[in-house]
């Protein structure tokens, strides 16, 4: 399996996780309420999967050693895109949470911070993942031969197994010894 197996895998399973928030975004703004627990789950999806497991891999792996190939003028403009879109969502993931915040808190007027900081999640996503899809991830493993595929795919295999460490750890950390 080439390194962007894994990761289109992952493109399946955040597709589908947007649908749902999708969904819920339309109920939510029939109903004019919100369940924060979906909030809650939704932001740990994208923190935990799409963006520290996925995110992480392209980041930390892929665009790391493609930084060390002469790419083309296109595919280095589409990387430094995907790094500013992976920033962009990361910062809307946590105007979500802090509209989620002030709801708990009674503030009724930031449902619609809630439903505008879904909608751009539910819409950002497929059409990034359509670029990473379809216009970078499989022109991008020509720049590298067998022995590198395998070693980024043993590298982002890793990278999964000890990430559930690293996420657990910093529970703990966050609430003392």
């Amino acid at each position: 399996m080439m390194p962007i197996g894994p990761l289109m895998i992952e493109h399946r399973l955040i597709e589908r996780m947007i649908k749902i928030m999708q969904a819920k975004m339309e109920n939510i703004s029939k109903e004019g309420k919100v369940d924060p627990d979906f909030v809650d789950t939704a932001v740990d999806f994208i923190r935990t999967y799409a963006d520290r497991c996925h995110h992480g891999k392209e980041e930390d792996i892929l665009f790391r050693d493609l930084a060390k190939k002469n790419i083309s003028d296109e595919h280095q403009r589409i990387m430094q895109e995907l790094i500013e879109e992976h920033k962009m969502g990361r910062n809307n993931v946590k105007k979500l949470v802090e509209a989620k915040k002030k709801y708990v808190q009674g503030n009724k007027d930031a449902l619609i911070d809630i439903v505008s900081n879904m909608e751009m999640l539910v819409k950002f996503y497929p059409k990034h993942i359509e670029k990473e899809d379809k216009h970078f991830f499989l022109p991008c493993m020509d720049y590298f031969n067998d022995a590198e595929k395998g070693v980024m795919l043993n590298e982002m295999r890793e990278f999964d197994r000890n990430m559930i460490h690293e996420k657990y750890a910093k529970v703990v950390e966050t609430y003392g010894s």
